[in-house]
């Protein structure tokens, strides 16, 4: 079998666009200095990059004088090929911003409905204000959605509420959400006086998030040790924070909702907090993206708006 002969890479037999640059400039101002100075550089390096061309193509390109600096015929040649290649990579830039332009036009985010309904909105106003001509689409659903649509290609950002990064992404911790057990202020237990334990609760039936949804997932886990949500039957599976909240103040039942959701209705004695005892009901609030896709443009500057959060957010993590 022939083997193929070793080929030097064309990178390594063209000089770079620098010292094309550098040439073009010679050539249209018959000054290697006063080419030096357009393009930013001394003196000194211009004629180190412009020697070390001519090493590279193994002949003389310009020759200099008192007078100022005059093209060899060899020179003229090169500079016309020179010409070509730089107005090649000057169409290629304008390709390129043209791509991030289009990209930077829009942005489509995915989050969890809590994020959804009680954090991004602030978070967008702001973005907003950064980037007035981006479009903004949100696509709100629970946890396991957010993470279907951003592997599926359907969204540059997401925001979870679960136990940890979804398969298949990476994340980082942009906060921490506590979630409440409440009731209607006519059901009993808002007579209680004891702490609600983690058994009793694990046996009521409660008002619950639909399955896939963050809520449920912490909720679960929290009551794992007395059989989890499968000890008792839901009420109801609802599958937004608001229609929970709204059928909790109906005097539906008792539910399990996040901190963020339920200020005015607390404040306003619609529901009240019922203390639980020994069951970690507090959450991590997560960027999320495609693993080794790092967010940039608009979703970058989303993912920097989130980040005045608690000292004790975490750094990126990788999906496992």
């Amino acid at each position: 079998m022939t083997q193929e002969p070793f080929r030097v890479p064309l990178a390594h037999r063209v000089p770079d666009l620098g010292a094309l640059e550098l040439l073009l400039a010679v050539a249209r101002l018959g000054s290697l200095g006063r080419a030096a100075r357009e393009l930013g550089i001394t003196q000194p390096a211009a004629s180190g990059r412009l020697r070390g061309m001519e090493r590279q193509l193994g002949v003389a390109l310009v020759e200099r004088s008192p007078r100022g600096s005059r093209l060899t015929d060899a020179g003229v040649l090169v500079t016309d090929w020179a010409r070509r290649i730089v107005e090649a990579a000057e169409a290629f830039d304008a390709g390129a911003q043209a791509l991030r332009g289009r990209r930077d036009a829009r942005l489509r985010v995915a989050a969890s409905m809590t994020i959804a309904e009680y954090l991004l909105p602030g978070w967008l106003v702001a973005l907003r204000t950064q980037r007035p001509d981006t479009a903004v689409s949100l696509l709100a659903g629970n946890s396991t959605a957010v993470a279907a649509r951003l592997l599926a290609g359907e969204a540059d950002l997401g925001f979870v509420e679960g136990l940890d990064v979804p398969p298949g992404l990476d994340g980082t911790v942009i906060g921490h959400d506590r979630l409440v057990v409440v009731t209607a202020p006519q059901h009993p237990w808002a007579r209680r006086r004891a702490a609600l334990s983690a058994g009793e609760l694990a046996a009521t039936p409660l008002i619950l998030r639909e399955r896939g949804s963050g809520t449920r997932q912490v909720l679960d886990a929290a009551l794992a040790a007395h059989g989890g949500l499968a000890a008792a039957e839901p009420l109801l599976e609802l599958a937004s924070t608001t229609a929970a909240k709204a059928a909790v103040v109906s005097g539906a039942g008792p539910s399990v909702i996040s901190e963020l959701a339920i200020g005015e209705e607390l404040a306003g004695r619609r529901l009240v907090e019922i203390p639980v005892a020994d069951v970690p009901l507090r959450r991590a609030l997560r960027a999320v993206w495609p693993t080794g896709h790092r967010p940039v443009g608009p979703a970058r500057d989303l993912l920097g708006l989130t980040r005045s959060r608690p000292a004790d957010a975490e750094e990126p993590r990788t999906g496992r």
